[in-house]
């Protein structure tokens, strides 16, 4: 281990680094970070705290680009939070050694790493310190992800709903195949009955797995209403316990799930509904309640305080509800109380399509900024210590991604969108 890890200020310095990376560069940032630990070739995370995109992977292209949820969520079963696990595994379609990292922190869903260490056999030292890391970086993403800025919450909100349609898709295609191929294996007409006893056994095994891909992508971008009404009861006992007003949290009516960002949101609002109440002197009782009614989510807070002029929303909700198309009710009977009520959609109905960068990855977006400034492949390479030939291999994809067929109309489009240079990290 480097010298420098025995130093509380190296390990500190390290801590402020990973707790100040943007959202999207987290991983990135742990990656360069865990390099002074464990050298790895790539790292792969699946995360239960961004609907939008819950498999994330950096490091080598090779191993990158071919990584499938399916072989994290096999991983995900081998983890054990809080420990730093040395075991054989499939990653990018190959059986390598891996190190998993898993955490489950008090808040959020916690996340799972899984890196290719460059060693056989990392000490144990290095893997106790990158586990205590690792949980201090999900117990931070997790915070984060309980209150999103509402530019995140639209893009997420979309990019969900795009991928479960995506998935419904793939689904009733692959089902219908694997389903027809079942009929036409248990034929009599097949002599082989040998065979075709191992071919149904494959298909139906190949079924089975299919559904579990659909049921985790659930899990992952969704939240029972009671579940998600339980964490907001969670977050707010103590004020409960502590006030003199009496709160009266009621569990929701009706039942249904919520995607990830609308019980984010659900829980923001109605904190910020019961602070605003609580604010108010006068306030001796209130209540919080949801409703899901058909298409959308109702979230109501009712108080008893007289003085009703003071209970106009905060401006800081009104943008968290109305960028997710949702708007007020409000009954405000000066003498009797107030009825506030947040109609909250529960989705979009067709998805808006995602903004052109929002389809590059961080470093992809680096590069970009490099060709917007004219830079050549061998400059980018030398600015982001990267390789030409990697440089060279996310410039294709940005192409691909942005549909266009040359630099110059990459370029053109990222000035054209204002793409703001990326924020540079160090080691």
């Amino acid at each position: 281990m480097d010298a420098s890890w025995s130093d509380p200020r190296h390990v500190l310095d390290v801590v402020e680094r990973l707790l100040s990376a943007p959202r999207p560069q987290l991983l990135t940032q742990f990656s360069i970070e865990l390099g002074g630990l464990v050298p790895h070739r790539a790292a792969a995370m699946q995360t239960g705290d961004c609907p939008r995109s819950p498999l994330k992977v950096v490091g080598d292209p090779a191993i990158a680009q071919a990584v499938t949820s399916a072989e994290l969520q096999r991983l995900v079963d081998r983890s054990e939070p809080g420990t730093a696990l040395v075991v054989d595994g499939v990653l990018g379609g190959v059986e390598r050694r891996l190190v998993l990292l898993a955490s489950s922190p008090p808040v959020g869903r916690g996340a799972v790493l899984a890196v290719v260490p460059t060693a056989m056999e990392p000490p144990s030292t290095e893997l106790e310190l990158a586990a205590r890391l690792w949980h201090i970086l999900s117990t931070d993403a997790g915070q984060r992800a309980t209150d999103p800025g509402p530019e995140v919450l639209a893009s997420n909100l979309a990019a969900a709903g795009a991928r479960a349609q995506a998935i419904t898709d793939l689904g009733q295609t692959h089902a219908t195949t694997l389903t027809t191929l079942l009929a036409v294996l248990r034929s009599s007409r097949l002599p082989d009955a040998a065979a075709r006893r191992t071919a149904v056994d494959l298909a139906a095994d190949a079924l089975l797995e299919l559904k579990g891909v659909v049921d985790r992508d659930q899990a992952l971008s969704a939240e029972p209403a009671d579940t998600a009404f339980a964490v907001l009861r969670e977050q707010l006992a103590d004020l409960v316990r502590h006030t003199d007003v009496d709160i009266d949290l009621v569990s929701p009516v009706g039942d249904g799930s919520l995607a990830q960002d609308i019980a984010h949101t659900a829980r923001t609002l109605t904190r910020g509904l019961v602070l605003t109440a609580l604010d108010r002197p006068a306030t001796t009782r209130l209540r919080a309640s949801w409703r899901l009614d058909g298409s959308v989510v109702r979230i109501t807070v009712r108080d008893d305080n007289p003085e009703v002029a003071a209970a106009v929303p905060a401006g800081g909700l009104t943008e968290r509800l109305t960028t997710l198309g949702g708007h007020w009710e409000v009954d405000a009977v000066p003498g009797w109380g107030t009825t506030v009520t947040a109609v909250l959609p529960l989705g979009v109905a067709e998805p808006p399509e995602l903004r052109p960068l929002d389809r590059l990855n961080p470093r992809e977006l680096e590069v970009l900024s490099g060709i917007s400034q004219g830079l050549r492949n061998r400059q980018i390479a030398e600015q982001l210590q990267l390789s030409e030939h990697t440089v060279k291999f996310h410039v294709r994809n940005i192409l691909d991604k942005l549909d266009v067929t040359s630099r110059g109309e990459a370029a053109a489009l990222a000035r054209d969108l204002r793409l703001e240079p990326p924020t540079r990290y160090s080691a």
